[in-house]
């Protein structure tokens, strides 16, 4: 597609057809406690949503609707269709939750009864987002995020600790103490407070992979690397390495982001060590069930790190990664666990904390960043929402 015509597709859709389609279905009179639960890219609704859905769901009275828009992939034809569809149903809500940027939320003028919250799909500050990376690599210009925005009609966006508010502000253009950003906590943190949750989810991965029940266990999760629409996966960790030296007492789960398509083989050498659960498994589960977590840009990190278990960031690409999208914080100083770039590293660190491990570091990056994650966010979220309602 050129580039004149993408200019005259967004502008058709997201300056005419878009606002007129959620206006003309405005005249519908509001339905008290229906609730919109908006995914952009994925094809189902994501843990970000997931955990507040089964909430209102077990709730009397609420009316719960699921879009998926799958705006990265799927053609502009299915994408319109899906769009408006979610407008129509958008309407006459009194409530909309969110977990990813989205120019059709962006684009209305919508109703002032309506509460529009965005919970985002990530914990803390890690790699920048939004209006941060414009006129990087990895973003659009600045000329075009204001123009088209991501982030406009937000009435809330729920943060993992006070500490990270400024990064939202700015990736999100959001003006400081607005009262938008609300560091109460993000909502899917609740399970792993939850005892049953963690039993459970720690069967599944034994049920799994039975080798889990007699080994430790090592979660390699990295983030993709590229744009959303054509993610790749990343390929530098030597599996047939880790499992000449490690196989003996340990197992590699290996969960790459949902949005790549084509995933790395594991080697023939590795096949009873290394284990692909991205399909299979939960990162929740995953995440509750490991000894040892290898990310890399991830910011799954602060999730992991209400464990105060081990951490080691895989960054073999980290110059090239950090030109390309940008960190909030500097890379090194942050990171609680060694940085390293090859293999051999990675080895090495896995084989030191077998003599043992100070959790102090994490325990410090914790309570910078997950202050607020203590198992009660998903109470907070919905007394915050209603509150503002009524």
């Amino acid at each position: 597609m050129s580039r004149w015509i993408r200019e005259i597709y967004r502008y058709v859709t997201l300056k005419i057809l878009f606002p007129w389609q959620y206006k003309r279905n405005c005249k519908k009179p509001l339905k008290e406690k229906k609730a919109i639960f908006l995914e952009s890219q994925l094809p189902s609704l994501s843990d970000s949503l997931q955990v507040l859905y089964d909430r209102l769901e077990k709730e009397e009275g609420w009316e719960l609707h699921i879009h998926c828009l799958r705006e990265s992939f799927v053609d502009k034809g299915t994408f319109i269709r899906l769009a408006m569809k979610c407008l129509e149903d958008m309407a006459d809500a009194e409530y909309v939750f969110l977990c990813d940027a989205s120019r059709v939320v962006s684009c209305i003028h919508p109703r002032w009864e309506t509460v529009i919250t965005q919970l985002w799909h990530g914990c803390g500050a890690f790699k920048k987002f939004g209006m941060s990376t414009a006129d990087l690599i990895f973003g659009g210009s600045r000329k075009e995020y204001e123009k088209y925005p991501y982030y406009k009609n937000l009435d809330y966006v729920t943060v993992s600790s006070p500490e990270v508010a400024w990064a939202y502000e700015e990736a999100m253009c959001l003006k400081k103490n607005s009262g938008q950003i609300q560091p109460i906590g993000i909502s899917r943190t609740d399970v792993f407070f939850c005892q049953e949750f963690l039993e459970q989810a720690r069967q599944k991965v034994r049920d799994e992979v039975p080798q889990a029940a007699d080994k430790k266990v090592l979660l390699y999760a990295p983030t993709f690397r590229g744009n959303v629409s054509k993610a790749e996966a990343p390929d530098a960790l030597d599996m047939a390495a880790m499992a000449r030296e490690l196989g003996e007492e340990y197992i590699l789960l290996i969960k790459h982001h949902p949005v790549v398509k084509n995933r790395p083989q594991i080697p023939e050498e590795a096949k009873n060590f290394a284990f692909d659960v991205t399909e299979s498994l939960e990162i929740e589960a995953l995440l509750c069930s490991c000894d040892l977590c290898i990310s890399d840009y991830s910011s799954l990190i602060f999730e992991y790190s209400l464990f105060e278990r081990p951490l080691i960031f895989f960054a073999y690409d980290l110059e090239n990664y950090g030109d390309w999208r940008g960190f909030y914080y500097d890379y090194e100083e942050l990171t609680p666990g060694p940085v390293v770039r090859t293999t051999e590293e990675v080895i090495a660190y896995i084989k030191k904390t077998e003599n043992g491990f100070d959790p102090e570091e994490i325990r410090a990056f914790r309570k910078r960043f997950m202050s607020a994650c203590d198992g009660h966010a998903t109470d907070r979220l919905i007394e915050l929402v209603t509150e503002r309602r009524h």
